[in-house]
Parts: structure tokens; sequence; C-alpha cells
């Protein structure tokens, strides 16, 4: 009969102890899972080329929104604010953020 490698093909050289084969013809390795989103990754988030992070990204609607807050009374701050929190938020999704 014929002499069989370490992947069970009749014919084949015997692979070596530390190469692993498939049926298929794969070479054996895990395939590399891709990494989770990152939104400060240019490479997977075309929308904030420069890499920002959430804390330096929408700079001035962050102030705006921040300086609101601090300024307007506790009572009305909500409604009085909601439209600068809007234009943050719309910002920060610009820039591919999921908030």
């Amino acid at each position: 009969m014929f002499p069989l490698d370490t992947s069970g093909r009749p014919g084949a050289e015997a692979a070596s102890a530390n190469q692993i084969s498939s049926w298929w013809g794969g070479s054996g390795s895990p395939t590399i899972q891709d990494k989770p989103y990152d939104p400060t990754d240019p490479k997977q988030n075309p929308l904030n080329p420069k890499g920002l992070k959430p804390c330096c990204a929408c700079p001035e609607t962050k102030s705006a929104r921040d300086d609101c807050f601090l300024n307007a009374d506790a009572s009305v701050a909500d409604e009085k604010c909601k439209e600068l929190v809007q234009s943050h938020i719309a910002c920060m999704r610009g820039l591919g953020f999921k908030v």
C-alpha cells in the first residue's frame, strides 16, 4: 500500500514534525480573529484619520456643552443645553464613535 503523511493523504511525502497540513491545503495554523472595532484606529475607522480618542474629539462642541451646563441653573440645564448636547453627539458620531 501507499505510505501516508500526517494529513492521511496517500503517496504524499511525510510532513515534518512541526508542520501540519489539512485535506484542503491549509497551513494548519488557526485563522487570526479580527480585532474588535476600535474607533481610534484609523485603519478600522476612516472617519477618524487622526486617531483621536473620545476625550480629545470635537473640542469645540464639547467645550460649548460643558460651559452651558456649568453656567445654567440646574433646574433648566437639561432643556437649555439640549441642542449643544445633540451637536456634540452628532460630531462624535461623525468621527465614528458609537455614542
